[in-house]
C-alpha cells in the first residue's frame, strides 16, 4: 500500500472527519543454536474513519481498502458518532483547528536483500559466536523488521503520507556457572530497513564486550539492598523518563488523576534536568521515532515537559488540548489501522550536560553503575520499579565486581530531585515499544545521570 490519493472521499466528511489508509508489514527470524525456531512475515492493512460530534467520536475501520468500502467506513463512522451523541449529550466544543502537509517515505534507496541472504547474514553471526564465545551454554539471535506505511486525510485539509521503518537485531547469550543460568541481550539496529542497518559489517567488538559483561555477571555478587547513589546508563535514564515520567504527563493520564496534575509550574527535579519529548529531530539528529504529522493531522512539535527542575507542560491530541485550552502537540499516534489515536510519547529523553562517565564513577565511594534493565513498570504517582540485568560495584570511585540480576525502585519525581551529575553524551534506545492499549515505537535515551535510588538485593 503506497500513498493513496483520499481527497475524492472529502466530499463525504459532514462533521469533523479523519480519515487514515494503513499498512504495517513486518517479519522476523529466529536462530537458537543454530536452529532456525521461526521465519515468517506479515501484514495487517486496511482504512479507518473518525468522526467528532460535540464532544463524542465515531469510529470505524475496514480492512478492505476500495471506493465502496472507505465510503462505507465515513458514513459509518458518522453514524456512530450521531448515534452517541444522541446518548450522552457532551456539548463539547469544537475541536482546535489545524492543518499540516507531509510526505516523508523512509523506504531504503538501497537494492534490497533477499530472505536467504539476510538468513546468511544471520549464519555469519552464530558461526562467530560459536568460535569465540566458548562459555555459552545457548545462544539465540532474533532479527525483526516493522514498516509502518499511513495516508491520512483530515476535513480540515490536513494531509500526510508517512513511511516509518525500524530494523532490530536481539544477540540473546546464557552460561551456566554451578548449575545456575545467567543471560544478557544486546540490541543492534534500529530506525531504517535490514539494508540501511547491516550491510556493513556487524561490528563484532560489540558481541565480544556482551560475552564479557555476561562472564563477570556469572561471577558477580548480589548487590546490597538500600538507598545507593547510583549512575544510571543512558539505557535506564531512557525508561526512567518514559515511564516513570513521559506517561505521567501524557494529558489523558493527566485528566485520569496523575501525579501530574498537580505540579504543573512547580520544582519537580533537580535544576539540571530539562527532559523533552522530541517529534523528530533532537541535537540535529533524526530520531529513533520520526513523527512530522501526527494521526490527527496535526504538525508535530516537541514537548519541554520538564525545563531546568521546573514541569513545564503536557503532551497533548486535539481532545486534551481543548480541555486545557492550549495548542495541541502532534502526540495522538495508532498502531494499527483498525486503532483509533490516542496521545503517545515520541522520543523522550533527559538533555545531556556536559559531565563525563569517568568523574561520575571517581565522585562515588559506594554505589553502583547500571547499565542495562529487562523490563519496567510505573504508575500513575511515578513509582516505579525496573529490573536491571547488567551493573557493576562502585567501590572508592572505581569500578568493582559485576552484580547479579537485581531491580530499582522509587518515586520518579523524587528520584530526580537527587540528581547531581549529567554526562555530555547521548543514546538512544533503537527498540522501544510502549504497550499503552495498544503497542508503539517509541524512542528512549539519554545520558548517564548520577542519582540516588532504592537497589534490591538478593
Amino acid at each position: 500500500m503506497k500513498s493513496m490519493d483520499l481527497s475524492p472521499y472529502a466530499t463525504f466528511f459532514k462533521d469533523y472527519t479523519e480519515l487514515r489508509a494503513q499498512e504495517n508489514r513486518n517479519y522476523q527470524i529466529v536462530l537458537v543454536n543454530g536452529d532456525i525456531m521461526s521465519n515468517f512475515s506479515g501484514s495487517k492493512s486496511g482504512i479507518c474513519a473518525r468522526v467528532y460530534r460535540q464532544g463524542v467520536w465515531g469510529f470505524s475501520s475496514n480492512p478492505e481498502v476500495s471506493s465502496e468500502a472507505i465510503k462505507q467506513t465515513v458514513q459509518s463512522a458518522a453514524h456512530n458518532a450521531s448515534f452517541l451523541h444522541s446518548r450522552e449529550q457532551k456539548g463539547a466544543g469544537p475541536l482546535p483547528v489545524v492543518q499540516a502537509v507531509s510526505q516523508e517515505d523512509f523506504t531504503t534507496s538501497i537494492i534490497r536483500r533477499s530472505r536467504a541472504e539476510i538468513m546468511e547474514f544471520l549464519r555469519e553471526i552464530d558461526d562467530f559466536i560459536i568460535q569465540n564465545c566458548p562459555k555459552l551454554s545457548s545462544r539465540t539471535l532474533i532479527l525483526s523488521g516493522l514498516d509502518m506505511e499511513k495516508t491520512l486525510l483530515t476535513s480540515e485539509g490536513s494531509s500526510a503520507f508517512s513511511m516509518i521503518p525500524r530494523t532490530i537485531l536481539v544477540v540473546m547469550l546464557s552460561v551456566e556457572r554451578q548449575g545456575e543460568p545467567f543471560e544478557l541481550y544486546s540490541l543492534h539496529g534500529g530506525f531504517g530497513q535490514y539494508e540501511d542497518n547491516f550491510l556493513e559489517p556487524l561490528t563484532f567488538g560489540l558481541i565480544l564486550e556482551q560475552y564479557d559483561h555476561l562472564l563477570r555477571k556469572s561471577e558477580g555478587v548480589y548487590a546490597e539492598t538500600g538507598f545507593k547513589e547510583c549512575i544510571l546508563d543512558a539505557d535506564l535514564a531512557g525508561i526512567l523518563a518514559h515511564e516513570a515520567i513521559g506517561h505521567t504527563t501524557e494529558a489523558d493520564f493527566v485528566l485520569g488523576g496523575s501525579i501530574a496534575s498537580e505540579y504543573l509550574d512547580e520544582e519537580v527535579a533537580s535544576p539540571l534536568i530539562t527532559l523533552t519529548d522530541f517529534a523528530h529531530t533532537a541535537l540535529n539528529q533524526r530520531c529513533p521515532v520520526p513523527v512530522f504529522v501526527d494521526d490527527e493531522g496535526t504538525k508535530a512539535e516537541d514537548v519541554v515537559i520538564i525545563e531546568k527542575g521546573i514541569l513545564k507542560g503536557y503532551m497533548h491530541n486535539k481532545e486534551t488540548a481543548l480541555r486545557f485550552g492550549v495548542k495541541p502537540t502532534g502526540n495522538a499516534r495508532a498502531f494499527l489501522f483498525s486503532d483509533e489515536p490516542l496521545i503517545r510519547m515520541r522520543n523522550t529523553t533527559i538533555l545531556p550536560r556536559k559531565d563525563r562517565v569517568g568523574d561520575m564513577i571517581a565522585s562515588i565511594d559506594d554505589g553502583y553503575y547500571l547499565i542495562r534493565s529487562s523490563n519496567g513498570q510505573a504508575d500513575s504517582t511515578s513509582e516505579f520499579m525496573f529490573g536491571i540485568v547488567l551493573g557493576y560495584e562502585i567501590k572508592h570511585g572505581k569500578i568493582g565486581r559485576a552484580i547479579r540480576d537485581t531491580t530499582i525502585s522509587g518515586v520518579a519525581f523524587d528520584v530526580l530531585k537527587t540528581v547531581t551529575m549529567i554526562s555530555g553524551d547521548m543514546s538512544w534506545i533503537c527498540a522501544g515499544m510502549c504497550g499503552k492499549k495498544q503497542p508503539i515505537p517509541v524512542g528512549m535515551g539519554g545520558p548517564a545521570i548520577k542519582c540516588k535510588v532504592n537497589i534490591g538485593g538478593r
